[in-house]
């Protein structure tokens, strides 16, 4: 049978070129179910919020048909001949199953990552995991796995992810802010390694600055996992621009 499938606007980036109209008709045996049809076509189920048929209804217990209706699906169902399938993103915000959102991060994106840790947000970002431990990262500790990777969100074992589509770490940062809209808590996060940042006298860190710090800074930071030393530097203007900006994002 042919079977019909209508993407969004939004998922048609993951089309192939011939595709991108956004209307796809495939000869299709039923023996699968629509989510692999779907992510056969270079969509991942990860960036797919419903999935809805327009078509007959199975017979009921009486017989008959009822005629066509439209109705949600799971990514298992399995078409029927008629059936037309819509294909809609993720709703905004996303609502995830776990509290706090928490992400981990992949090696391309080491930028965004520290932005997000200068928001406040909780980031993994281990640079030299494999593919495999950045899925067990993200299933054991039920972090978020934020990729530009589309074969990693293809993993069946992978728990949750999001691809991310944006080229500029400050759209990217909009992007996912806008995308699961995470509680910020700027200055709170060290940015090289996601500890906690706990204020400090500077009389306990006076020994660790060069003079010009010391004679132009009082307040002072510490993460307490590596010992990195903070203070509200030449490039502070250029922080709290991405966090103004942050804050817009998740206002929306």
């Amino acid at each position: 049978m042919t079977l019909t499938l209508r993407f969004a606007p939004e998922l048609r980036f993951f089309l192939a070129p011939r595709h991108r109209g956004g209307v796809v008709r495939l000869d299709h045996d039923d023996t699968a179910g629509i989510g692999h049809v779907v992510q056969s076509l270079g969509v991942p189920l990860t960036e797919v919020g419903t999935l809805r048929v327009c078509g007959p209804e199975p017979d009921g217990p009486g017989g008959g048909n009822p005629g066509p209706t439209e109705r949600e699906v799971g990514a298992e169902y399995r078409a029927r001949p008629g059936d037309v399938v819509d294909i809609a993103p993720p709703q905004l915000p996303q609502p995830l199953p776990v509290s706090p959102t928490r992400f981990v991060l992949d090696v391309h994106l080491g930028t965004l990552a520290r932005r997000l840790r200068l928001v406040g947000v909780d980031t993994a970002y281990p640079d030299d995991f494999a593919d495999d431990r950045l899925i067990d990262l993200a299933n054991t500790e039920r972090r978020v796995l934020l990729t530009r990777d589309r074969a990693l969100l293809f993993r069946r074992r992978l728990w949750l992810g999001a691809h991310v589509r944006a080229d500029d770490p400050d759209d990217q940062l909009t992007e996912v802010l806008a995308r699961f809209d995470p509680p910020l808590d700027p200055w709170t996060r060290c940015p090289a390694c996601n500890g906690d940042l706990v204020g400090v006298a500077k009389a306990e860190v006076t020994d660790e600055l060069m003079a010009g710090t010391r004679a132009t800074y009082d307040t002072y930071s510490r993460c307490g996992p590596c010992g990195q030393v903070y203070w509200p530097g030449a490039h502070h203007r250029r922080l709290l621009h991405i966090v103004d900006r942050a804050r817009r994002a998740v206002a929306r």
